[in-house]
């Protein structure tokens, strides 16, 4: 199955006879002094027509504390959430975001890890669509999608400390905050020992869309991932990480995340930290 849409076939979907569910995860982060973006006015100035928000800090999210700033929410809310946004389980969902795919990549892996098998992430999100927009919100049918009791593919603190060693553990921030010369949110700067650097934004071209799925093989490869070993992903707060999952899904390549990743990491001062290039 595939995981991304270009905007060709998304408008081609959304006149068929079964058009998916509009999601649109459209947010920013945001530095502690700096204005909140206000995601909800973005939207409604204009988004794709038929799409509901949905708001990534409370409902993909939990509030802020001990296990990160975006901590996995309490999946019976988070159900009930994709209900309200007319989400079932037997209807197609595509998710896209202002065209970063942070965000929309969170939605598409919490509603895979939660069960539900058909989501796919608009490749470059609103800029790439060339069709109208729309003011006008809408109010979904109340739709049907129950997520699993528990996601699939998370990793903890200790479980991403664990495949550090035994397999490849990435780091999709920026190379600045790996090697922890700068680290403008969280406690201190660096990284999880044994992690490498893989930056997610190196995921796509200048238009913000994906690189071809050989393009991105041949990149994770570089980085140590063969395919003989599990694979996971990390970041500052399991957003961008995310991206990085998604983008190793159009690679064929599965992966685990670690939710709370370095907010949560660095939140602990018993927790060891490397710092410069070298993972150790």
């Amino acid at each position: 199955m595939t995981v991304i849409i270009t905007a060709a076939e998304l408008a081609r979907d959304l006149a068929g006879p079964t058009p998916p569910t509009l999601l649109d995860l459209r947010w920013q982060l945001s530095a502690p002094d700096a204005p909140a973006f206000d995601a909800r006015a973005a939207y409604e100035a204009g988004h794709l027509p038929g799409a509901v928000f949905v708001d990534l800090d409370r409902e993909l999210a939990a509030p802020p504390g001990p296990r990160g700033r975006h901590p996995l929410p309490d999946l019976a809310e988070f159900g009930a959430a994709m209900r309200r946004a007319g989400v079932s389980a037997s209807t197609p969902v595509v998710v896209y975001d202002g065209g970063q795919g942070w965000a929309a990549a969170r939605a598409w892996w919490l509603l895979r890890a939660t069960g539900h098998p058909d989501v796919r992430v608009l490749d470059g999100g609103l800029t790439a669509w060339e069709g109208p927009l729309s003011t006008e919100v809408p109010a979904p049918a109340q739709g049907d999608f129950a997520p699993l009791p528990e996601a699939t593919g998370v990793l903890d603190a200790d479980s991403a400390a664990a495949l550090a060693e035994s397999g490849v553990l990435l780091d999709a921030r920026a190379g600045e905050r790996y090697r922890g010369e700068v680290e403008p949110i969280d406690r201190v700067g660096g990284h999880i020992p044994g992690a490498l650097s893989a930056p997610t934004m190196e995921n796509v071209g200048p238009d913000g869309r994906f690189l071809p799925a050989a393009d991105l093989r041949d990149r994770f490869k570089a980085l140590g991932v063969s395919g003989d070993a599990p694979v996971g992903v990390y970041c500052g707060s399991g957003v961008s990480a995310a991206h990085e999952a998604l983008a190793l899904a159009v690679a064929g390549i599965p992966a685990a995340l670690y939710v709370g990743s370095w907010s949560e990491w660095s939140s602990d001062p018993s927790r060891p930290v490397a710092v410069g290039p070298d993972p150790r």
